[in-house]
């Protein structure tokens, strides 16, 4: 390998790709490419610990600033990678074209978007970033209104945050329940319910047909006056860079079990990868904190040189209320779903099989049982 690692991608997975590097040893020249004007950090707080205020704004950084300086990080804030030269091995920017030997896009997913915008009385919001989490933990409280479109775990973590902090949150959702499509209709169900106790209004099989003054005009008919909507309807990768480049991408940025993609040279990893995964037998892209942590480790091995094959399992959790949980697999065309009740209303286990082996298993409140059901997905047993 001729010329410094570069790294394309202020997210996650960027931040643990350097520490990974620079804890293996590695001396050789690093550059950081981040669009945000923020060192690397995670962004499972945005939802939940520092909207609530109970994490500070530092305390979500992969490390401080300091570090990258200490470590020799050549370290880009706020230069965006405009553009990709497979052939000359460039990323070019705002400050010109900077040579790679290997090159590593981590450039993450950004929300789904709607053509919705904000009116005299209610302002359209995303959330993404520390600045999005920012400015909406600015506008909760008890006066405030929030409208949540979308059901998801980003949508319910937010409303579960909203509540704690006194709003008023009404969630729309297309589904019958929210979080259908990803625990099955008995799990979601016992979500909706513990949101419901919490105060949340739920207007579920229905959607946003309009903005209209300040009211929300749903499809049923009925009507709301929130002061914010928030918009939670998915993320999309962000691989136009990648594909504009000429690397082989769908729904993400194609690369093998060693996080490889179609140019020799260049590896990704994070939301932004589709990766081929050696256990599952398929491709999977996976937007959660700890493929990003994984990922990011295990591309910088592969960037080094190293033979790499990611078998991790995809992992999540999601923390609403009282209710923690979290989740080992990938249940995707799972035919069969088992609940098993714990000890209490609030403490429960369930399995996803597909043709007979087990594909994803989850738990709420049974923090004792974690290394268990990771072990059992990893098996198939």
């Amino acid at each position: 390998m001729t010329g410094p690692i570069v790294v394309v991608g202020g997210g996650l997975a960027a931040g643990r790709a350097v520490m990974e590097l620079r804890d293996n040893g590695h001396e050789g020249e690093v550059v950081l490419f981040a669009g945000e004007p923020e060192v690397p950090y995670e962004r499972p707080p945005l939802s939940k610990g520092y909207l609530q205020g109970e994490d500070s704004r530092e305390s979500t950084y992969v490390q401080p600033k300091e570090w990258y300086a200490e470590h020799t990080v050549d370290l880009r804030l706020g230069e965006p990678a405009e553009s990709i030269d497979l052939e000359a091995q460039e990323v070019l920017s705002s400050s010109g074209a900077t040579h790679f030997g290997r090159l590593l896009i981590v450039t993450g997913a950004r929300p789904r978007t709607l053509d919705l915008a904000s009116t005299d009385s209610i302002e359209v919001r995303y959330l993404r970033t520390l600045g999005d989490s920012t400015a909406l933990k600015e506008r909760l409280g008890p006066d405030h209104h929030l409208l949540i479109l979308g059901g998801g775990w980003i949508g319910m973590e937010v409303a579960a945050s909203a509540r704690t902090l006194g709003a008023t949150v009404t969630v729309v959702e297309p589904a019958e329940l929210p979080m259908l499509a990803a625990l099955g209709a008995e799990v979601a169900a016992r979500f909706a319910d513990v949101h419901r106790a919490h105060g949340v209004d739920l207007r579920l099989s229905t959607g946003l047909d309009r903005l209209e003054g300040s009211a929300a005009v749903l499809s049923d008919g009925s009507r709301v006056e929130p002061h914010t909507v928030l918009v939670g309807i998915g993320a999309v990768p962000n691989d136009e860079l990648a594909r504009t480049a000429g690397l082989s991408v769908d729904n993400g940025i194609l690369v093998d079990e060693g996080l490889r993609s179609s140019h020799p040279a260049v590896f990704a990893a994070g939301d932004v990868a589709n990766a081929h995964h050696p256990v599952l037998g398929t491709r999977i892209r996976v937007e959660h904190w700890q493929n990003a942590i994984s990922q990011g480790r295990a591309a910088a091995h592969a960037l080094l040189g190293e033979p790499v094959s990611f078998e991790d399992l995809p992992y999540f959790f999601t923390d609403q209320y009282d209710l923690g949980m979290e989740f080992f697999g990938h249940p995707a065309g799972a035919d069969d779903v088992r609940l098993d009740p714990g000890e209490s209303e609030e403490a429960f286990s369930c399995w996803w099989r597909r043709d007979g082996r087990l594909v994803a298993a989850m738990h709420v409140n049974q923090w004792d049982r974690s290394d268990e059901l990771r072990a059992l997905v990893a098996s198939g047993s």
